[in-house]
C-alpha cells in the first residue's frame, strides 16, 4: 500500500511586532517624509541611505543615539554610525555627548539654509574645485601639442573648464550672500522638489 507523502506545514508569517502607521498618523508622514529624502539623496550628493538618516532626524524634536535611528529605519547600527558620521562631514548632522553620560547622540541641522551651504561648500571642495585644478593643469599642457586631436580635445576642455568655473563663481556668490542667496535658495529646492516629483513618478 503506497503511502501518502506527508506534507510539511507552512512556517507561521514573522511578526515584525511593528503595527502598520494609521493613515495620515505622524508614522505615516514621517515614514513617507524619509523614503521622500532618500530618493533626493544623489541630487545632494548623498548616498539614500544618508538621506534617509538625515530625514529622519529632520522628523525628531530631540537628539537620538544610533540604536534608535537603527530601529526606526531597520537598519543596522555600523550603517548608522557611517551615515552620521559621513553627514558629519557635510555638515548637516551634529553629534554631541549626553550631558553626564557617554552617549552619543545626534541631530539635524534644521536650518534649510544652512544646510544647503553646507553641502554646496563641500561639493564644491570635492568636486568642482578638483576639477577645475586638472583641467587648468592640462589645457596648458595640450597648448604645447601641435597635432590635429590635441587641439581638439584641448578646445573641448577649455569649453568644460568655462562651464565649471561659471558654477563655480555662482556658488561662490552664493556663499557669500546678497540678493542672489536668495534666489539661488528658492532654484536649488524647486530643483530638488522637480527631482523628488521625478524619482516619486518613477518609483511607482
Amino acid at each position: 500500500m503506497a503511502r501518502t507523502p506527508r506534507e510539511n506545514p507552512k512556517p507561521a508569517p514573522r511578526d515584525s511586532g511593528k503595527e502598520p502607521a494609521e493613515e495620515g498618523s505622524l508614522e505615516e508622514i514621517r515614514g513617507e517624509f524619509v523614503q521622500l529624502w532618500g530618493r533626493m539623496a544623489p541630487f545632494w550628493g548623498i548616498s539614500p541611505s544618508e538621506g534617509r538618516v538625515y530625514g529622519w532626524l529632520l522628523s525628531r524634536s530631540a537628539p537620538v543615539d544610533a540604536e534608535e535611528i537603527a530601529a526606526g529605519l531597520q537598519m543596522s547600527r555600523g550603517a548608522v554610525s557611517m551615515a552620521c558620521t559621513e553627514l558629519g562631514h557635510w555638515g548637516i548632522v551634529v553629534s554631541e555627548r549626553e550631558p553626564g553620560g557617554r552617549r552619543l547622540l545626534y541631530r539635524a541641522e534644521t536650518n534649510l539654509e544652512k544646510a544647503i551651504r553646507s553641502i554646496i561648500t563641500t561639493r564644491k571642495r570635492r568636486e568642482w574645485d578638483p576639477i577645475l585644478e586638472h583641467l587648468r593643469e592640462w589645457i596648458p599642457k595640450l597648448d604645447a601639442q601641435r597635432s590635429k586631436d590635441a587641439g581638439e580635445f584641448r578646445e573641448r576642455l577649455q569649453s568644460i573648464e568655462s562651464l565649471v568655473a561659471m558654477a563655480d563663481s555662482m556658488a561662490e556668490v552664493f556663499l557669500k550672500g546678497g540678493m542672489v542667496r536668495q534666489l539661488g535658495l528658492k532654484v536649488l529646492v524647486s530643483a530638488a522638489s522637480v527631482f523628488a516629483r521625478s524619482a516619486s513618478r518613477g518609483s511607482r
